[in-house]
């Protein structure tokens, strides 16, 4: 299978690319071929609903979007990995969801979806906004479901997830996608 990976959080050895590169190695143990996406260093602009996308079948901006969505569209496994920000998904992953509107009208090969998520709160209710967000964006494409989720609270600073158990679960989740 093709897996997709993008890592949303824009700071270095955040945790959250941690949770990423966890489910990366597991995939790859697995035999899947996998490709990882930072947003660090993406030059990604806001949508501006002009909708020129839906006839296009790509967006009017000239940035690092296009290049990204082509690559959603050919993978059969995506997978999201972001720090949670008020209880919501970053904001990069938020305006990267809403740029690929283009993707709607495509065909598309995804059918699961998963999604990797820290935050230093550790409430088991801390990222279920972030995973409805994502939730609305599957939703608008009927063949894919969000096949699973992981949390990892309690982690605020870079690297505070080391040696932390949920990375073996984003390895397991990896090996098993």
């Amino acid at each position: 299978m093709n897996v997709i990976v993008i890592s949303t959080s824009l700071r270095a050895h955040s945790n959250s690319d941690a949770l990423a590169n966890e489910f990366i190695r597991g995939a790859l143990d697995a035999g899947h071929t996998v490709e990882k996406i930072s947003l660090v260093d993406k030059n990604i602009q806001f949508c501006k609903g002009c909708l020129a996308c839906q006839k296009l079948g790509k967006c009017v901006i000239k940035d690092d979007v296009n290049d990204i969505m082509a690559k959603v569209l050919n993978a059969d496994v995506v997978v999201w990995a972001t720090p949670i920000y008020y209880y919501e998904m970053s904001g990069q992953m938020k305006t990267l969801i809403d740029r690929m509107n283009a993707m709607y009208s495509q065909e598309y090969k995804f059918r699961d979806v998963y999604m990797l998520t820290t935050a230093a709160e550790d409430e088991e209710f801390v990222p279920k906004r972030a995973e409805a967000g994502l939730t609305g964006w599957i939703d608008c494409y009927p063949k894919s479901r969000l096949a699973g989720t992981l949390f990892c609270g309690g982690v605020n600073d870079p690297r505070d997830i080391e040696g932390n158990a949920k990375l073996q679960a984003a390895y397991e989740m990896g090996k098993n996608a």
